[in-house]
């Protein structure tokens, strides 16, 4: 049947992908096809439910721990000698933050809470995403692609679905995120009395092959009357400036109202070799402190960023009950928020012994405090390295209990590469995006927490990497049961 279906419905998922710009940028000329699944992950009702109430409640609480500075210094205060990156955030974070300064920005949150559901745990939370959240345009396309399949080839379709009663989510992730978007950049607009359209800044990486899944949020801003630029960090050096009431000029493009990093994260975004600095990360970290010193919508920004740390949620996940009641939260609240963790443990002198000897490293996840895709160790890798970690080194790394998710009952298809393989027991990590606008008010602006889309992303369970870009992941959607 797979070889049969290779000529003609392979060939055709293929096509409208293409359509619905599931593409890489591979070069200046040729794009690349998006891995994705032919049909999507069942999910119950219930479960969806449970994330769909958690996700801003999570929101909430990097909007409350980004407003803690005292806190946000003394939890990641150990990785200033052992996490150079770190220590260039807390310096920032000390810049805007330092002597109790109120941010002069909005922070806009724009969160991708990512989970996997345990067989035996039920959901469980992977890890925040307050910067460069991206891919909701994706998940949004990759479900137009599946309700596209379902209708052009029903009996192939519903071959590789574990049951054929359910729905199909609505994922309007493109939209949502771009209302959002442009109802702060408009609130901003109004607050310093601009009557032209907003201006919207994505700040993005070198290189960039992201470029479709971005594109497709900057047409929905467009669209809604925003004027969209793009410039990396090494092209807005030298390029901005202060105008009246705190307004972040873009040189030829006028007043900036709102900013989305999708940038930023990684430490090679703020190298700028080529710049007579003193280091060649001090003009490019200057460059993003400037931006948030400035009345624009902001995401995200560096408390944000700390706040949704690996080592930000091992203090969360130590202590549960008491971290989220101190924080604000009712007993239900702080219940709800404490079930969705996953345990985690500080790596120390005697974790190697312990894994070992009482636990095993099968059950645990050795990361340190890189985002993007790569930055995991599992099996036997975790004692290989916990045997050549310094004492000094052992702050920048976790260990996060291993989740073991169920996997489809029902072989699927992955498409990658023009090609089809078929593959048992999938296994998916499932991203709510939200979004929430505080701690500064904006007047008439709702200051709620809400669910504006999904994305998905499956792979084999033998694989310990989902990312789309970094490991064997495929961009998925819900099919709801």
């Amino acid at each position: 049947m797979l070889k049969e279906m290779a000529g003609k419905v392979v060939e055709d998922a293929i096509a409208k992908a293409n359509q619905l710009d599931l593409c890489f940028q591979a070069d200046s000329e040729q794009r690349t096809q998006v891995p994705f699944t032919f049909t999507p992950s069942e999910i119950p009702a219930s479960t969806l439910s449970q994330l769909d109430t958690i996700s801003p409640l999570l929101g909430r609480l990097t909007q409350t721990v980004a407003s803690r500075s005292d806190l946000i210094q003394a939890v990641h205060q150990s990785l200033q000698d052992s996490d150079p990156f770190f220590s260039e955030l807390l310096a920032m974070h000390r810049q805007l933050y330092g002597a109790g300064n109120d941010p002069i920005c909005v922070p806009l949150l724009l969160q991708r809470s990512d989970f996997m559901v345990d067989a035996e745990l039920g959901p469980k939370l992977v890890e925040c995403n307050s910067i460069a959240a991206g891919m909701a345009p994706f998940g949004e396309q990759v479900g137009k692609l599946h309700d596209y399949l379902k209708g052009r080839w029903p009996a192939e379709f519903n071959q590789f679905l574990s049951q054929e009663t359910g729905t199909l989510i609505t994922n309007p992730a493109t939209e949502n995120l771009a209302n959002t978007i442009a109802t702060a950049a408009r609130a901003v607009a109004k607050e310093l009395d601009d009557t032209s359209d907003p201006g919207f800044l994505m700040i993005v990486q070198e290189h960039e092959d992201n470029v479709f899944d971005q594109r497709l949020l900057e047409h929905q801003l467009t669209t809604l009357g925003l004027k969209t630029y793009r410039r990396t960090f090494r092209q807005l050096n030298q390029q901005l400036s202060s105008g009246p009431n705190h307004r972040l000029i873009l040189n030829g493009c006028g007043t900036i109202h709102a900013v989305y990093l999708r940038a930023g994260y990684r430490y090679q975004d703020y190298i700028a070799a080529d710049l007579d600095e003193r280091r060649c990360c001090d003009a490019l970290c200057n460059t993003r402190v400037f931006i948030e010193g400035h009345r624009v919508a902001l995401n995200a920004t560096v408390a944000q960023q700390l706040a949704t740390s690996k080592k930000m949620q091992l203090y969360l996940a130590q202590d549960s009950l008491t971290r989220f009641s101190d924080l604000g939260f009712t007993p239900s609240e702080s219940m709800a928020l404490a079930d969705i963790m996953t345990p985690m443990q500080t790596v120390e002198a005697t974790s190697l012994e312990w894994l070992q000897d009482t636990a095993s490293s099968s059950d645990w996840v050795l990361k340190n405090q890189g985002e993007g895709g790569g930055h995991c160790l599992f099996d036997e890798a975790i004692v290989d390295h916990l045997k050549q970690l310094k004492p000094a080194q052992y702050n920048a790394w976790t260990l996060m209990q291993r989740l073991r998710p169920a996997g489809r009952a029902q072989p699927t298809l992955i498409i990658r590469a023009g090609k089809a393989q078929q593959f048992d027991n999938l296994v998916g990590e499932i991203g709510v995006f939200t979004a929430h606008l505080g701690q500064t008010a904006l007047p008439g602006v709702d200051q709620r927490s809400d669910r504006l889309g999904y994305l998905v992303r499956s792979k084999p369970p033998s694989a310990t990497e989902s990312g789309i870009h970094s490991g064997f992941g495929a961009l998925d959607s819900l099919y709801v049961v």
